[in-house]
């Protein structure tokens, strides 16, 4: 039987995590999805698998960083008002994606940065070059902690772009959450976002674990505060 949050994966046993784990506020759901593992399933059957590393908390009302910021509503952000568990994918410069998970709260979601590779690499790189914009290949193919360093990297590296929008995660067919280890309290690191302005710009609303090479940026100043 599965455990509080988690409910049968597929036909293989894998557990997913259900609806229940994403109804909690957005700063908790921010930290609680640190350790989890997203899983990827591509057309072609194969599954991608890394570890969450790094997360960030967008509040929305008076978060004015957020992209529902004073309850705006668009057609592009709508899955932010969906119950908790939705998918937000949205488009930057016109070439990247990233992806995000509406929680508690009128328009708050969790934008997912880094994640630590686990399962498919080989499969990653090959997507991360495919995705190359103007056809340059890099000078090197990225390492391993860099395939999914970054909220876009990972999106490339996973295979994900606005298709993904508004689906529910805990019953999407393509792309779940699986329970990972739990990360001890010490290893949390809270500090402010990345390229945010205002207001709001040094607001400690990202987290990510202490140590992971996988994570974008490491703040030492807000790790010694930590």
């Amino acid at each position: 039987m599965a455990g509080p949050g988690l409910e049968a994966g597929d036909p293989r046993g894998r557990l997913r995590l259900g609806g229940d784990f994403f109804g909690r506020p957005c700063v908790g759901l921010a930290k609680a999805l640190l350790g989890q593992v997203l899983a990827r399933r591509l057309p072609d059957g194969r599954e991608l698998r890394g570890r969450i590393v790094e997360t960030e908390a967008y509040l929305g009302g008076e978060d004015t960083a957020s992209h529902s910021r004073g309850g705006r509503r668009t057609a592009r952000n709508a899955a932010m008002f969906m119950k908790p568990g939705t998918l937000y994918v949205y488009q930057i410069y016109g070439l990247y994606f990233c992806l995000n998970i509406s929680s508690q709260g009128e328009g708050a979601a969790v934008l997912l940065r880094s994640l630590e590779p686990l399962q498919g690499l080989e499969a990653m790189r090959q997507l991360r070059l495919s995705q190359r914009k103007g056809g340059h290949p890099p000078a090197k193919p990225p390492k391993d902690w860099q395939l999914c360093n970054g909220p876009s990297k990972l999106c490339q590296a996973l295979a994900i772009n606005r298709t993904f929008d508004q689906e529910d995660l805990a019953s999407a067919p393509d792309l779940w959450l699986e329970p990972g280890p739990e990360a001890p309290a010490e290893a949390l690191v809270c500090s402010p976002r990345i390229g945010i302005s205002g207001d709001w710009a040094h607001k400690p609303l990202r987290f990510y674990l202490r140590g992971n090479k996988c994570v974008s940026v490491v703040d030492k100043a807000a790790e010694q505060a930590t």
